[in-house]
């Protein structure tokens, strides 16, 4: 990869995939990035070009890098688990409820290793820790049962 800086609009990052395609994406100074997918026959002329907002731009790299995939949390997914930073919004149903209430074990299969609250982190929560919106639960278990868990965690 390489990397142009382009005064006053940002940094433009190239990319030659495995396949020889030229990509760039442009990082906007404003947060936004233009993706750009160059032509096969000629790698100097661009074929498509997508602007994407700060937003959209979190959000693809969510789906190319999922935060389960982080090299900070546990890879499972050999056994058949995963591991996933499940946050709770302020608005959550279980803002100020106690861990037991979400019966999260007995529903999902899925075990809360940890909170984060804040810069703090608190290992194996027992079920009288309260949670509060904006915590970020560490769970494992199946893909099933972790998405179970994010369905539970999200009513509000």
């Amino acid at each position: 990869m390489s990397t142009t800086p382009l005064p006053g609009i940002g940094v433009q990052y190239d990319l030659t995939t495995r396949e020889h395609r030229h990509l760039s994406v442009i990082a906007h100074r404003d947060g936004a990035r233009t993706v750009n997918l160059y032509r096969a026959d000629d790698p100097d002329a661009c074929g498509q070009s997508l602007r994407l907002t700060a937003a959209e731009t979190t959000s693809l790299i969510d789906a190319l890098m999922p935060s389960h995939h982080s090299p900070n949390l546990l890879h499972t997914t050999d056994l058949g688990l995963v591991a996933e930073r499940i946050e709770l919004s302020g608005h959550s149903y279980w803002n100020g409820r106690v861990l037991g209430e979400t019966r999260m074990r007995t529903e999902t299969g899925v075990s809360i290793v940890a909170v984060l609250r804040r810069a703090e982190a608190r290992p194996s929560p027992a079920p009288d820790f309260r949670l509060a919106g904006g915590d970020t639960l560490i769970v494992i278990g199946t893909r099933e049962g972790v998405d179970a868990a994010a369905s539970i965690l999200g009513r509000e």
